[in-house]
């Protein structure tokens, strides 16, 4: 079976961040709620939108109108989650290495489906056969279980010892842990390399060319 990468999204290939935080506050001031900053949001995603909005609103769960949150939240991000959103450098090139190369490529997210398949269709193309995001009303678990993962191996009949995690995320340690499968962790996204590190992070990537030769050590091939 051929070697496989399998991706996080937010924060690993895409930096998503600010049209997170513009649909956050979107809701938050429909609402008359208290408003984030990026560094602030930053700290609330990883887990999904429910998890997001969970910690952004006073009361989380609890709030009578969560659930009017919930929707608001996916009408308006699906709106605008191309507004500000660009892949980070040299991520592009990168995949194109790979695919070039014959890797099999996978993004795994806890971003809702819809939103997973609509970034990687539009900035990735053909280069990411392979885009799975959270679809829990389906019996699929979200990271860190390792539900989605496996659908992507499945998908592209792979099996663990040909695959490597890459996020950004303790969320992404343990989801890889979960699965069986090595991560690098990369340091560009939400997470700084303290955080990573102290959550268990093995590997380290700084930028897309460490994270390519990272990737050709794990997997023992020369360059």
């Amino acid at each position: 079976m051929k070697h496989t990468i399998i991706f996080d999204l937010d924060g690993t290939l895409l930096n998503t961040l600010e049209d997170l935080t513009d649909s956050v506050n979107y809701v938050m001031a429909l609402h008359k709620l208290p408003t984030y900053t990026l560094d602030q949001v930053r700290a609330m995603v990883g887990n999904g939108i429910y998890v997001l909005m969970e910690r952004a609103i006073p009361g989380g769960r609890s709030f009578s109108a969560y659930d009017t949150c919930i929707a608001e939240f996916q009408e308006h991000y699906k709106l605008h989650m191309q507004d500000k959103t660009s892949p980070f450098p040299g991520v592009l090139s990168l995949l194109k290495q790979l695919s070039q190369e014959g890797f099999g490529l996978a993004v795994v997210s806890n971003k809702f489906d819809a939103a997973v398949k609509a970034l990687c269709r539009d900035y990735f193309g053909d280069l990411i056969p392979v885009a799975i995001g959270e679809h829990e009303v389906c019996g699929i678990a979200k990271k860190p279980a390792p539900d989605t993962v496996l659908e992507a191996m499945r998908q592209l009949d792979a099996a663990p010892a040909s695959c490597i995690y890459v996020g950004d995320s303790d969320v992404d340690i343990e989801t890889a842990r979960n699965s069986g499968i090595p991560c690098i962790s990369v340091t560009w996204g939400f997470r700084d390399s303290s955080f990573l590190l102290e959550h268990g992070a093995a590997v380290l990537a700084n930028d897309t060319l460490e994270l390519y030769h990272k990737i050709k050590e794990l997997f023992s091939i020369s360059i």
